[in-house]
């Protein structure tokens, strides 16, 4: 890593082996305290009665080798409660922002009259009653940018986003690009369209350098946990290239370091 890679977690986040065991048992435990403890019936009752139904905006690139994860995951968006719009488009050739905006172009969310838009990857697994329950604790604790949390045998790179035990989220500088990303609609004007990028390494200490100058709130939603499990980060794209791309768009950009976005503002243990 050079000297000037700010903008680099300094982890791959690849779990596997004994560690990777490890950390599977100790999801499992979370797991089971949340059922014992009633956190995620708490929860999903409260998550049906608000908000109000709101339009949400899903958008995500799908690769013929995750289309069955791909679908699992749709399946579980569709049975949200909220409007949901769910629009995928195949790789062909491009990077994956540059898909997105391909995407937004074709279905832009101010014109939809979008309240939130999620961008999703196709190789996740979401949990039963995913997006209510995200969407209620995001307006309840006023995020603009958030994303669920990642059990602890994902990958994931960024440590501040993986799961808390006992804590329903934690408010935080910084928001991943993916696999699973939620903006408000305050945030529509300032950050879409994406920015012209491939794989988009950086884009997200940029997004909090904004966050910071607009106020936005930020957060990490530990109740709402996603497996990001089938491959890890720069698996399907050259790090190399990815990384020379981030090292040119921060540089005419403000950005948050790596270890400014690696912080915990605040951790919330109730609703």
């Amino acid at each position: 890593m050079n000297a000037e890679d700010d903008f680099l977690s300094g982890s791959s986040g690849t779990v596997g082996g004994l560690d990777g065991v490890y950390r599977g048992l100790k999801d499992r435990a979370l797991d089971a305290r949340e059922l014992m403890d009633a956190t995620r019936l708490r929860l999903a009752l409260a998550a049906r009665r608000e908000p109000p139904p709101r339009r949400v905006l899903i958008l995500g690139v799908e690769r013929p080798e995750h289309r069955a994860a791909a679908r699992a995951a749709h399946r579980e968006l569709l049975r949200s409660r909220h409007e949901v719009e769910l629009h995928t488009c195949p790789p062909d050739g491009m990077g994956r922002f540059e898909n997105l905006n391909r995407l937004l172009a074709a279905h832009p969310p101010a014109e939809h009259g979008s309240d939130w838009l999620l961008t999703i990857d196709d190789d996740v697994t979401l949990p039963r009653g995913f997006l209510d329950r995200l969407l209620f604790l995001c307006e309840r604790l006023a995020l603009d940018l958030a994303q669920p949390a990642h059990r602890l045998r994902s990958h994931a790179a960024w440590e501040v986003t993986r799961r808390r035990p006992g804590a329903v989220a934690h408010e935080t500088r910084f928001v991943e690009i993916g696999p699973v990303t939620l903006f408000a609609r305050g945030t529509f004007a300032t950050l879409l369209p994406f920015p012209p990028l491939r794989m988009g390494w950086g884009l997200d200490l940029h997004w909090a350098s904004l966050a910071r100058a607009r106020g936005w709130r930020m957060g990490v939603i530990d109740a709402v946990v996603i497996g990001h499990a089938a491959a890890p980060a720069a698996s399907a794209y050259s790090r190399t290239e990815a990384e020379a791309e981030a090292r040119a768009f921060l540089a005419e950009r403000a950005h948050l370091s790596a270890r400014e976005a690696q912080a915990t503002l605040a951790t919330h243990r109730r609703w």
